[in-house]
């Protein structure tokens, strides 16, 4: 495996990725594919956020939009309109928290970075706004790169693939160059858990995903509560914990070192026997 970086600055606050770390969600839409993650209000905002704090996420990923298959993507206007009075209200309360924009808008990511957020996680990988490198290049905050086929609306429209997991190191290989030629420092990979890939897709990516390890990047997961858990389980997203808590513990031990999650404790519980059964095998 090649070197990973240790530390992120995010926006003056420096992020250790020593051990694997938690991000909840907060997503301020009325239209995300779980019920649970979804928050109207400052206030709700407010007791869900110290909520996710006090059981130990590091991070926070606020999001204006959905990206469940089927979702379109709305316009800035409105994306900042959800997101920037909640950005805006949770640092003044918490502001040791580190907070990630969820936004395939670089004007969205500019504005958030402004009233404090310290990190940008796109879905589009740029695909969606043309300004969204030279965007991140010029706030220099760590940036979520994730994989996904066309957009949101189509991405689930029989996606097909050779190779699924060498078509997305490939893509990562081009993009991390692509960002790197604008000087960003710190990268975050994310392979796109249910963003155009079948179940099988899915399962092919966490089974060899420590083939990522190739980029020497920092690796995010996103299983939480997803179909690849439900369909197979005939179940919901509201029924998906377990599977997700079983799925985390695949993630970690191939790599992942940020769990991003709608439920922080069960996800801390599996870091830390994750953490319990490594320090076993190094004694």
């Amino acid at each position: 495996m090649l070197y990973q970086p240790s530390t992120l600055n995010c926006n003056g606050t420096i992020l250790s990725l020593e051990e694997p770390v938690v991000m909840g969600i907060i997503n301020v839409t009325p239209d995300s594919f779980y019920e649970g993650s979804r928050f109207e209000g400052k206030t709700a905002v407010l007791k869900q956020t110290e909520k996710l704090l006090e059981e130990g996420a590091v991070l926070i990923d606020i999001g204006g939009m959905s990206s469940r298959p089927g979702a379109k993507v709305i316009d800035v206007a409105e994306e900042c309109q959800r997101v920037l009075p909640v950005i805006k209200a949770v640092k003044q309360t918490f502001p040791e928290a580190i907070l990630s924009i969820d936004t395939v808008h670089a004007e969205v990511a500019n504005a958030c970075v402004s009233e404090g957020a310290g990190m940008i996680n796109d879905i589009s990988a740029g695909t969606l706004d043309e300004d969204m490198f030279r965007s991140v290049a010029a706030l220099n905050v760590p940036y979520v790169l994730m994989h996904m086929l066309d957009r949101p609306a189509t991405m689930q429209d029989e996606p097909v693939y050779e190779d699924v997991v060498l078509e997305i190191v490939d893509f990562f290989i081009r993009e991390v160059g692509k960002l790197r030629s604008l000087n960003v420092k710190d990268i975050i990979i994310d392979p796109g858990f249910g963003f155009g890939k079948t179940v099988r897709h899915n399962y092919q990516l966490l089974q060899q995903l420590d083939a990522f390890s190739i980029l020497g990047l920092p690796l995010l997961v996103g299983l939480s509560r997803k179909s690849m858990i439900y369909k197979p389980l005939a179940t919901t997203p509201e029924l998906a914990l377990n599977g997700t808590t079983a799925l985390h513990m695949l993630a970690l031990n191939n790599g992942a070192k940020i769990l991003r999650v709608h439920d922080v404790q069960p996800a801390i519980e599996v870091i830390k026997l994750y953490l319990q059964l490594k320090n076993s095998e190094q004694s």
